[in-house]
């Protein structure tokens, strides 16, 4: 009894863990502007680099770097098809979060004040 306690421990300890870092970089890559309206563009439907790259006033290089963060948050994903690289959104990427801010219960626009409160307090280094 005791030693299926500390594995479910343990088990959950890392599950949490995986999570938190999961959420982490999902809002890290939300908190750009840019990376917001690259994933408002991928809505649409699967672009180009060069295409994700036209609207914007910065470097193809900048947006690449931009794409990289959301790639490795998972919030879309890149392939190559001939010699164009493609980004795709994955709709399911924001699942962990959704779920996560769901266990806050029905936020109304008066409490995302509190909201943003815990979370300056939560993510203080």
């Amino acid at each position: 009894m005791i030693f299926n306690q500390m594995v479910d421990v343990s088990t959950t300890a890392r599950f949490i863990t995986i999570m938190t870092a999961k959420l982490d970089q999902a809002f890290s890559a939300l908190a750009d502007p840019t990376r917001r309206a690259i994933l408002a563009m991928l809505l649409e439907d699967d672009m180009a680099v060069t295409d994700v790259a036209e609207p914007f006033e910065m470097s193809l290089a900048a947006v690449s770097k931009h794409l990289g963060i959301l790639t490795t948050a998972g919030l879309i994903s890149q392939e190559k098809r001939g010699r164009v690289k493609w980004c795709k959104l994955e709709p399911d990427a924001l699942r962990e979060a959704s779920v996560w801010m769901q266990g806050f219960g029905q936020m109304e626009a008066i409490d995302l004040d509190a909201f943003e409160s815990f979370l300056s307090q939560e993510l203080k280094p």
